[in-house]
């Protein structure tokens, strides 16, 4: 049986020291003067014990982190609840910056006070993560403005055609609606995007949730990038219609927008959603199936796991739709056949 090491023997502590280069690792006194220097600091900051030792840790802080005293913020911070993390542009000694993550602790062992700080070098990481961001928004904006360009390309020839207003005006409401659901996506850098944020975007245009038209409520749920546009295009489709024909086409008409999440017996979450729409025009069936309950059910095949059944009730409209979450970033595309547009002035 191997013998067990005590971290605590200041030999193991001094080879722990030496050689975790990785970190800086150092120590104040109560008014934040360094007492001891890593190998790791000098290698990180550039400066050797003997420069530093003694000193107060405001040398390691930019200019206006000085004014703005975050270096005596975050020893209070780690005085009043025994840690303090932050991360935060630093200056080597050489004036290259560097992006820090640390972590500073409280020492009151043997009865005195001091702090124990621990700070990782993670510009590459930070580096990357902006060069991600920049790309994502580069991304964002060329799809806005091919969005931008299909749409201007789609009402030229749709005028040309003598195509009806109410059409053209259906088809740049979708568009429109891709694009900010692109929105929403780029926000949280393509990972997926929040239920509730997807609905009130969907519905900002009629009001939204600070309005008594509309009565929202659901837990927190993260959709995977294809639901996020799915369920976007498919509360815009709900909605024109509930502008044109339903509840929304009166100022008593209300709309209840409610979701939640369920566990089947292999642990996958499922979600249902809600669209009920009361006090407005009394509801028929249409005579065809409309482009826009075509749309919802196309959103929500065997592609994403999921289905959408809307029901013509006389006091409203009801949609309800039904899809297995996923943290996936499988594709999901929406087959449109641009030639059959053209029924688009129909209900849904």
């Amino acid at each position: 049986m191997a013998a067990s090491v005590d971290i605590r023997d200041p030999e193991i502590a001094q080879l722990i020291l030496a050689n975790a280069r990785e970190y800086a690792i150092m120590t104040m006194d109560p008014a934040g003067r360094i007492t001891s220097w890593s190998p790791g600091a000098q290698a990180i900051f550039g400066y050797t014990a003997e420069e530093i030792v003694g000193q107060t840790a405001r040398r390691l802080f930019l200019p206006s982190d000085v004014a703005a005293e975050a270096d005596r913020q975050e020893l209070e911070r780690a005085r009043a609840q025994g840690r303090a993390e932050d991360s935060r542009w630093h200056r080597r000694n050489t004036g290259e910056r560097f992006w820090g993550n640390g972590v500073m602790m409280l020492l009151t062992e043997g009865g005195g006070e001091g702090f124990l700080k621990i700070l990782r070098d993670e510009t590459r990481t930070r580096l990357a993560d902006e060069q991600r961001i920049l790309l994502l928004n580069e991304l964002n904006h060329r799809i806005k403005n091919t969005l931008a360009t299909v749409q201007s390309i789609a009402e030229q020839t749709l005028r040309a055609g003598r195509v009806d207003p109410t059409t053209r005006h259906n088809l740049t409401g979708r568009l429109i609606a891709l694009s900010e659901a692109h929105d929403l996506l780029v926000a949280e850098n393509w990972a997926g995007a929040n239920l509730e944020g997807v609905v009130a975007k969907a519905l900002a245009p009629h009001g939204g949730a600070e309005t008594e038209t509309f009565e929202i409520d659901g837990p927190p749920v993260w959709l995977s990038p294809p639901q996020a546009v799915s369920l976007s295009l498919a509360l815009h489709e709900l909605a024109t219609n509930a502008l044109k024909y339903g509840a929304l086409s009166v100022a008593a008409g209300r709309v209840e927008v409610n979701w939640n999440i369920a566990l089947d017996g292999q642990g996958r979450r499922y979600l249902s959603l809600l669209w009920a729409e009361r006090g407005g025009p009394a509801v028929a069936p249409p005579q065809q199936t409309g482009f826009g309950t075509r749309l919802i059910a196309r959103a929500f095949d065997s592609e994403l796991s999921g289905r959408a059944q809307v029901d013509y009730r006389t006091e409203g409209l009801r949609c309800v739709i039904e899809m297995l979450l996923s943290d996936g970033d499988e594709a999901a595309i929406l087959d449109v056949d641009a030639a059959r547009l053209a029924d688009g002035s129909e209900a849904l």
